[in-house]
């Protein structure tokens, strides 16, 4: 029997809680949750702090909108939680749990997201998660640049895939079954 068409690869995408989540607890700890119960499979987890300078250059393409200098001052004002989720829709499905980029729109038309519930302004809306395939490699590479995105399609996603991973609740990622990984070299 061919699997076909029927296996999916994994897609990466990457996932911020900003620093006004984090900075409450039980708000970074319900959204944490929330990537869990979707099934979300978390691939790298890293708590950061940005300067200015780190802000200025990820959302330099929206350098002299109105909105860029709160932005930038905001996302270098504490620390932040960047991951690499893997799902096989995950662009799609962490942008449907974010919810709209407006709080106001996002409290009316999907309380439930994660904006609905958690955000506070257009700016201080508790996540951002890639928008596309490039961008999520892009910002995947600009968060996490020890990350080869080519080499995890390569070597972990065929682990991650076919659940042959557990979730590590000490270090808040899942990991490749060591038995898993020394069967199957």
């Amino acid at each position: 029997m061919s699997l076909g068409s029927s296996v999916r690869i994994l897609q990466l995408t990457l996932a911020v809680i900003k620093p006004d989540a984090v900075a409450h607890p039980v708000i970074f700890k319900a959204v944490h949750e929330k990537i869990l119960l979707n099934k979300f499979l978390i691939v790298r987890s890293k708590e950061l702090s940005w300067r200015r300078e780190d802000s200025q250059n990820f959302y330099r393409e929206h350098s002299g909108r109105f909105f860029y200098q709160r932005l930038v001052e905001f996302m270098s004002s504490g620390p932040m939680r960047a991951y690499i989720l893997a799902h096989e829709d995950a662009i799609h499905l962490w942008r449907s749990l974010m919810g709209p980029t407006k709080v106001f729109r996002a409290r009316n038309t999907e309380p439930e997201s994660i904006r609905g519930m958690y955000g506070l302004t257009d700016t201080r809306n508790t996540t951002h998660g890639s928008d596309s395939p490039e961008s999520a490699n892009r910002e995947i590479t600009f968060f996490f640049p020890e990350f080869n995105v080519n080499h995890w399609y390569q070597q972990e996603e065929p682990y991650f895939r076919t659940g042959a991973v557990s979730y590590d609740s000490e270090r808040q990622i899942h990991t490749v079954h060591t038995e898993t990984q020394f069967l199957c070299s």
